[in-house]
Formats: C-alpha cells, structure tokens, sequence
C-alpha cells in the first residue's frame, strides 16, 4: 500500500475510520465477510509473509471467540445438543462466529491502520486541535516499537556476557531477566529526559512556534476523499434501507441477492478495495512508463 501512504493523511484518517466504524457496527454476514476478506488481502499485501506465518493467531483467536458464544447462549430453533440440559444451537454458534469474524476485521484493519496513519501523520491532523493529547497517543505508539528493539538488543548484549535467561537455573533466569528490567528501565529514563530536552530546544509548547510538513492537499486527494464519501454514504444509505438487517434469533432471515441488494454489496466492496486499486492503478502507471522509456 506504499501508493495509498501517499496521500494527505485527512484522507487516510476518513477511511479508516468509514471502514472500521461500518465494520463494527453492520452484523450482516455479507458485510462482515466482505470486510474481514479485504482486512486479510490488505494485511498480505503489506506484511507479506510475515502476515501468514502468524496466521494462526488469529485462527486461535477465532475458534476461541466463536465457541464462547453457544456456551453462554442458548437462543435458537435448531437445537444440535444439549450440554448439562442447556441447548447448543446452530443459530449460536453462527452468532459467535460472525461476532468472532467482525472482532477480528476490526483487529486486522487497526493493523492496517497502523501501519499506514504514522504518528507525525496523526501529530499533523490532531496536533493544532488537541496537542497534549496527540503528542501523547504518538508518543505511546512510540514506545512499543521502541522498547521491542531496545529490550532485544539488551537481551542479545546480555548473552555475551554469560547472562543469558533462557539457560540456567532458575535463579539465574531470574536474574538475568532482573537485570535486564534493569537496564532497559534506566534506558528508558534517559531516553525520557533526552526527549524533554529535545522537546525543549526545538521549542515545544511555545505560543509562536510554527511547525514544518511536507504534507500538501493536492487534487487527488480531493478526489479519492471525495470517492471515499461517496461510498460511505452509500453504504450508509443501505442500512437505512435495511440492506444491512439480518437477524439471528430467534432463526436466520433470508440473505436476499436482487439488483439494489448487490448494488449495495458493490459499493461496500468498492470502499474496502480502494486501497488496492489506488496501488494497482499506480503500479500499472509506473509500468507503462517504464516500457516507453
């Protein structure tokens, strides 16, 4: 998605949060189906891979969710079982595997998020409305990364040194994972106080100061915002209508597929898939360069 990066972060912002928002809130299992599919595309096309080779987190994660639901339900006419004289029924479980799927599109868009809404992009949106409060939440998303690469490179200086924490005793593992607490504490305080510093000589919290951004509102980004709006409330504009409706108990109703139902399921999928074909279209750009040259 280096393509879709690209552009003015109020565009990124608007639809994620077009995109999340309807996910979270639309229980039809086309609409969630739908987005967890492009939740999924989107993560493989950003961590490759990597994406896949923790796959089965989030099938865990799944099977997990999905199955608390007819344990602690039991509405439903299809009754499969009983479990101590309590129903097991297939509307449940199809409950809990939808509620299951929409947690995790949300969790798989917020990766997605992430990895796109950088924190100056997010310092620039929030940092004229709200700056403690965008300073803090950039500063947060900081750390995790931070403190991951600091702890790995402490523990990996550690083992040189004989204090390894995986070997030993369980003594020694305690001390050498004491030790290293330690160290990345006192790291963080420096870094703390060389932030502060920093903070302080490029002026922050001064009345006058001026911010430099490379970021510039340009007519593509008129125009995908505008897209992006577009089909949000058209999306918006099926619910009202009850394209979005679907009812698990007390038993399923009828997925209906006629023209305006699949007209909203089209627009739905245009949201989603905006990304892709934002890279597509540029990749297909660079490429017919390429071959003129």
């Amino acid at each position: 998605m280096k393509s879709f990066e690209t552009y003015h972060p109020i565009v990124l912002f608007v639809y994620f949060v077009s995109v999340i928002g309807i996910t979270m809130f639309f229980m039809h299992p086309i609409y969630v189906s739908l987005s967890f599919l492009a939740a999924v595309l989107m993560n493989s096309i950003l961590f490759g891979a990597h994406f896949w080779k923790r796959s089965w987190v989030y099938v865990l994660l799944f099977l997990g969710m999905a199955i608390i639901n007819p344990l602690i339900s039991h509405n439903g006419e299809m009754v499969l079982f009983y479990v101590n004289h309590n129903a097991v029924t297939v509307e449940a479980i199809a409950y809990g595997m939808a509620i299951a799927l929409m947690l995790l599109a949300v969790l798989l868009w917020f990766k997605v998020y992430n990895d796109t809404m950088t924190s100056d992009k997010f310092i620039y949106l929030f940092g004229r409305i709200v700056p403690v409060f965008a300073l803090v939440i950039s500063i947060t998303l900081r750390l995790v990364p931070l403190f991951k690469r600091q702890i790995k490179q402490i523990t990996q200086a550690q083992k040189t040194i004989g204090m390894d924490y995986a070997v030993g005793n369980i003594w020694h593992r305690i001390k050498s994972i004491v030790h290293i607490f330690s160290i990345l504490l006192t790291w963080a305080l420096e870094n703390t106080i060389e932030t502060a510093d920093a903070m302080k000589a490029r002026g922050y919290g001064l009345p006058k100061r001026t911010t430099f951004s490379l970021f510039r509102f340009e007519l593509r980004d008129t125009i995908v915002l505008s897209l992006i709006g577009i089909l949000t409330i058209g999306t918006v504009v099926g619910s009202f209508i009850g394209n979005t409706t679907f009812y698990f108990y007390p038993t399923f109703s009828p997925i209906e597929f006629n023209w305006y139902n699949v007209l909203f399921y089209i627009i739905y999928t245009m949201l989603l898939l905006l990304p892709v074909v934002i890279e597509l279209k540029e990749r297909w750009q660079w490429r017919s360069l390429q071959s003129k040259i």
